[in-house]
């Protein structure tokens, strides 16, 4: 009997879609927010102030690329990182200086 085969998405494909649900002002702003901790999707649309409709489009987004996760606690629902890493990467990025060889605090060797 043949086993099937799952097949995972090329790599650079899942950081592509990553990088897209990263790629807007506002996504961006909620994961800058959720590197401190948790936070109801009531703060969040506080925080993007955009109508709420827009903000659930956006987090609906950064979950379906696996950037966040959430909880539903009665009526709220709360979201966080799936990965906790992505903050030094973010400040890693911080780092980068156009026409520079390297990264100047050298936080990427």
């Amino acid at each position: 009997m043949a086993r099937t085969r799952i097949s995972l998405p090329d790599p650079t494909e899942r950081r592509v879609t990553v990088m897209k649900a990263l790629a807007h002002p506002s996504r961006m702003r909620i994961a800058e927010a959720l590197m401190k901790g948790e936070m109801c999707v009531c703060d969040l649309q506080a925080l993007v102030g955009a109508d709420i409709s827009t903000v659930s489009k956006h987090l609906s987004l950064m979950r379906a690329a696996g950037v966040l996760t959430c909880e539903k606690r009665g009526l709220n629902i709360y979201y966080r990182l799936a990965c906790t890493c992505l903050g030094a990467f973010l400040r890693c990025l911080d780092e980068l200086t156009p026409g520079e060889d390297a990264c100047a605090v050298g936080c990427c060797d």
